[in-house]
């Protein structure tokens, strides 16, 4: 059966005050923005069934749940009133059936109480609560669901068609829990680092296992077992893939083989729930060869021109563009590209090898509050860009000391959109389409850092693990020459 308890299923990660005062901020954050009155919504998750009510998938809880209410178990809710300041937390009390199934649990109260909350109801009454607050006319706010039975509890609990609850969250609501959620405590912080310092781990233990004849499925064994030993779990489904030029792939079936590249983007999460995201892109053999090489230096180029500009108020967007002018250059002197960097630049050309954006903002999430809308989390409400790559920047806006946020440039040779560009005659004045052929067997090559930005400047999270070439491969070698 699948396993319900642990030692922190029913332990927020911080005391009870600083749950407290996180929702008092949000109060307050509302009444700045005109909201004076309302009903609240801290909506759980609940557990989701594989195949039949006791088979489940494990659990997660909600983030913005973990961040104003803490409990990590699952089927809680919490309100708060704006109005009077008055709150509630819903839980229902273990029967004698789950005691014999899963033990002992805290009552109803414990929990609250864990929560800084002073009044714990059944969870039959958040229904009745939010009816109450209808009928008094006060508004019911909750924030952008992203769960199919978090969609059909919220249509009963604001009273709207299923069709209209996503329109119905509240963009006050997502505004106040952003400024409040963007910039990390030192407690968050401390997370963070125990989130990167197990995400570097998995990365150290891919570099000293990996060799050819694998899977690709026994590094995402290897590293997964990582995470876990570290107390926690991988914060998403692993990138783990010998083909590196398509961004987003979780096929595990390849088989390495000598002379290829292995891209790894894998991160752990820490017992409290704060993720790590880091990319590796290391050689199967013992070195990067030929154009391997020097795609992979200008990775890191790039990655040096963006981390080099972090501070407070920059606009994230220019550092994704020093990231863009850095891969134009380089591309240039390889060959690949011509013209002016800027109106290469300008004109989207170099989306052609880098069609991502530079990163995210990191913290419950891999990618922090993305189900709050990228065009509040990452753009403060202006709008994002319509072209393709730079629509891809999930981060624009200029940055604040306190936020913790991804560095992730790369570079990819995809058959499918070179051959497309070229057929059009797209950016042929900065492409030397004919020159690509033999880059395409370097496939993509990423490299992902997750950095903290201070009052002066801005600093990498976690343990030192050099990225460049010689580091990686004296690991490389280190680790075939054991076997």
């Amino acid at each position: 059966m699948t396993p319900r308890l642990g030692a922190g299923y029913y332990a927020p990660m911080f005391e009870p005050s600083v749950y407290a005062a996180r929702r008092a901020a949000l109060r307050e954050g509302l009444a700045r923005r005109g909201v004076h009155a309302g009903l609240v919504l801290f909506l759980g998750s609940r557990e989701s069934p594989k195949n039949f009510l006791d088979d489940t998938h494990p659990f997660r809880q909600d983030s913005s749940f973990l961040y104003f209410v803490g409990t990590p178990s699952p089927a809680l809710a919490a309100t708060l009133d704006l109005a009077s300041g008055a709150e509630a937390f819903y839980a229902d009390e273990s029967t004698m059936d789950d005691i014999v199934w899963t033990g002992p649990t805290p009552s109803a109260a414990e929990l609250a109480g864990r929560a800084g909350i002073g009044r714990a109801l059944p969870r039959k009454a958040l229904a009745p609560a939010a009816a109450a607050a209808r009928g008094s006319g006060a508004p019911i706010l909750y924030f952008p669901p992203y769960r199919a039975d978090a969609m059909v509890e919220l249509a009963e609990l604001a009273a709207l068609p299923y069709a209209a609850v996503e329109a119905g969250a509240s963009i006050p609501l997502v505004r106040a829990a952003v400024e409040l959620r963007e910039i990390k405590s030192p407690g968050e912080v401390a997370e963070l680092e125990a989130a990167v310092s197990a995400s570097v781990a998995m990365h150290r233990g891919a570099l000293a296992f990996a060799r050819a004849g694998m899977r690709e499925y026994e590094i995402v064994a290897r590293v997964t077992e990582i995470a876990l030993a570290a107390g926690g779990r991988p914060a998403f489904g692993p990138i783990a893939t010998t083909k590196g030029a398509t961004l987003h792939i979780h096929d595990y079936s390849r088989k390495l083989e000598e002379g290829g590249l292995f891209l790894l983007d894998a991160g752990a999460e820490s017992p409290g729930g704060y993720a790590g995201d880091l990319t590796t892109t290391f050689p199967i053999g013992r070195r990067y060869e030929g154009r391997q090489r020097e795609i992979y230096d200008l990775v890191l180029a790039m990655h040096k021109a963006a981390t080099s500009l972090l501070k407070p108020g920059l606009p994230f967007v220019q550092a994704h563009a020093a990231a863009e002018r850095t891969a134009f250059e380089g591309l240039k002197a390889l060959g690949l590209m011509r013209g002016d960097a800027e109106e290469a630049v300008e004109a989207g050309a170099t989306a052609l090898f880098f069609p991502h954006g530079l990163g995210h903002q990191i913290g419950l999430d891999g990618h922090d509050m993305e189900n709050y809308g990228e065009v509040w989390v990452g753009y403060d409400g202006e709008p994002k860009s319509a072209r393709f790559g730079r629509k891809s920047l999930r981060l624009a806006k200029p940055l604040k000391a306190g936020m913790v946020h991804t560095v992730e440039p790369g570079l990819y040779f995809i058959p499918q959109l070179i051959e497309a560009w070229r057929a059009e005659g797209r950016f042929a004045e900065f492409v030397d389409y004919g020159r690509l052929g033999p880059y395409l067997a370097v496939g993509g090559i990423r490299n992902e850092e997750d950095w903290l930005v201070t009052e002066s400047g801005a600093r990498r999270l976690g343990p030192a693990y050099e990225k460049d070439a010689p580091s990686i491969e004296a690991l490389r070698a280190a680790a075939l020459g054991a076997r």
